[in-house]
């Protein structure tokens, strides 16, 4: 063990990135491992930024939400600042819509709820968060349909998983990351302290291990008698391409079919996903799942009908069964720390999510409540 490292980070999703980059910005030894397994959830990610519209998950999920993207703004100016390249970050709103009869009954439960939330916080201010009637969704989403209801969120941003991703290891690099390419055979133990990895013949030596490995997790805990019990989600997502229109300026749509359609500025439009759990660790597409992506689109927003279909990708989501990150120290050993179990909010949540395990992995107080993520939940 000749090399030794204050802190190795496995996996190079978002979250793992996020941790190097916070990391080597507060001078630390960092050593990024990182396999880029075909079908991470960072690459697939749809990237809506949009807590407020979320009427499903509990309060934690929604205060540190919250917290996560009220983080990117900052983040993102401060990556411009040092040159890292393009982020893909933007406000561009968002509208929920219940786009035919029989989602009306949800539409007007979700409304409720994000009203009454909107009205007992006093944010966002009713300027930025409101109602409004089908003609004005349709020119916030031109294809739209004639919606039977809508909401709207000003503020609601995307950003590109891949993008952020390149963004955030760009910065961590040239502030001295150390990358390797490849897997990680083991975590090294002695006693109860977790003090490297194998990475085949060799023992790279740390101070405290990150495994933050998405749907890939689970495998690493094994050994030590951990249960990570995060299993992999498949979505599909296809992306639409309108060459000539300003998909630009348009609105993020979700419906209440579980499905969403968010435009990007290059003409292009990403629409899905399918949420297949019971997966398995497949990454190719299917015949059911780019019917029902594309039927779903096509029902919230039949102008799409035109449409090229340029791309379909697939991210494996990895999903705890309560829907909450895993994030933080392992009861039982010293030096581990866990950063995954984001599920479908993964672009949400992963910048701050790596910020906050940054923090842990150094001994300092984490920026926010994550009380509710602990892996002991699970116990």
């Amino acid at each position: 063990m000749a090399v030794t490292y204050d802190v190795i980070v496995v996996g190079g999703g978002i979250v793992g990135a996020s941790a190097a980059y916070h990391l080597t910005r507060a001078g630390v030894k960092t050593l990024l491992i990182d396999r880029h397994d075909m079908g991470r959830a960072t690459d697939a990610g749809a990237g809506i930024l949009a807590p407020e519209m979320n009427g499903r998950d509990p309060d934690a999920w929604f205060e540190f939400a919250v917290q996560a993207v009220g983080y990117y703004p900052e983040l993102v100016a401060r990556l411009h600042e040092i040159g890292a390249g393009e982020t893909s970050y933007a406000q561009c709103g968002m509208l929920l819509v219940a786009a035919t009869d029989d989602e009306t009954p949800a539409f007007e439960d979700v409304r409720r709820h994000i009203l009454a939330r909107q009205a007992k916080r006093g944010a966002p201010s009713t300027a930025d968060l409101h109602p409004v009637d089908p003609d004005e969704a349709r020119a916030l989403f031109p294809p739209l349909t004639k919606v039977k209801g809508a909401l709207y969120y000003r503020l609601a941003a995307r950003v590109d998983g891949r993008q952020i991703t390149q963004a955030l290891h760009r910065a961590a690099n040239e502030q001295g990351l150390h990358t390797l390419y490849g897997s990680v055979d083991a975590l090294a133990t002695q006693g109860d302290q977790v003090i490297g990895v194998r990475v085949g013949p060799d023992t790279l030596a740390a101070g405290a291990v990150i495994v933050a490995g998405g749907a890939w997790s689970p495998a690493l805990g094994e050994p030590l008698g951990v249960r990570i019990p995060v299993a992999p989600q498949r979505g599909q997502i296809a992306h639409l391409a309108l060459p000539g229109e300003p998909t630009g300026d348009w609105s993020i749509v979700g419906a209440f079919h579980g499905h969403y359609i968010v435009p990007w500025p290059d003409g292009r439009v990403a629409v899905g996903a399918t949420r297949e759990t019971g997966s398995g660790f497949r990454t190719e597409t299917s015949a059911a799942g780019v019917r029902e992506v594309l039927d779903e689109a096509l029902r919230v927003a039949p102008g799409l009908a035109t449409a090229q279909l340029s791309e379909m990708r697939v991210g494996l989501r990895p999903l705890p069964p309560d829907g909450l990150p895993v994030l933080g120290s392992v009861p039982g050993w010293a030096g581990l720390l866990l950063a995954t179990g984001h599920g479908p909010t993964g672009l949400q949540l992963g910048p701050f999510s790596g910020r906050v395990v940054a923090e842990l992995a150094q001994g300092n107080p984490s920026p926010a409540d994550i009380s509710a993520f602990g892996i002991d939940r699970f116990a």
